[in-house]
């Protein structure tokens, strides 16, 4: 028996499951090895879905950022970030993923040392963070930035 599966439904489930990781309060080698595993294929499934869209690139980018900073791989957070910002300002979708973007490249330099840059794009995200309608989406990329500045005050 061959097993079916859409490639949509298996990045939407690879994508949350990433989620579940993440939202672990500590992970093992292993774990952030399968958080890492799942957010590639659930990137790459997303690009074999026929109606793809640039937003759910920059999801994508923005997801694999994100793992790996919290893997402390910080060349590679950076990489991702990079890619989440051109995807999403050349093709300039919503002011809630452009500024996530700029979210993902403070964080990305904040582990990095590099906190100079980080002040900045955490600047960028807050000014695209003004322009989100959505309150709770505004105050979701808010206090990710805040938790970003903590870091700075620690070092």
């Amino acid at each position: 028996m061959t097993a079916t599966f859409s490639h949509k439904q298996m990045a939407v489930n690879c994508f949350n499951a990433v989620w579940d990781f993440l939202d672990l309060p500590e992970r093992t080698k292993e774990e952030e090895e399968k958080m890492l595993h799942l957010a590639h294929v659930s990137f790459w499934h997303w690009t074999q879905v026929e109606e793809h869209t640039t937003k759910n690139l920059s999801i994508g980018y923005w997801q694999l950022s994100r793992v790996y900073a919290i893997t402390e791989l910080g060349e590679r957070s950076h990489y991702y970030a990079n890619r989440c910002l051109e995807v999403s300002k050349d093709n300039n979708i919503e002011p809630f993923y452009i500024g996530y973007a700029y979210e993902a490249l403070s964080r990305a330099n904040t582990l990095l040392g590099r906190y100079d840059l980080s002040k900045i794009h955490s600047e960028h995200a807050i000014e695209y963070a003004q322009k989100v309608k959505d309150e709770s989406s505004k105050n979701m990329l808010l206090n990710d930035i805040q938790i970003i500045k903590s870091y700075w005050e620690k070092n």
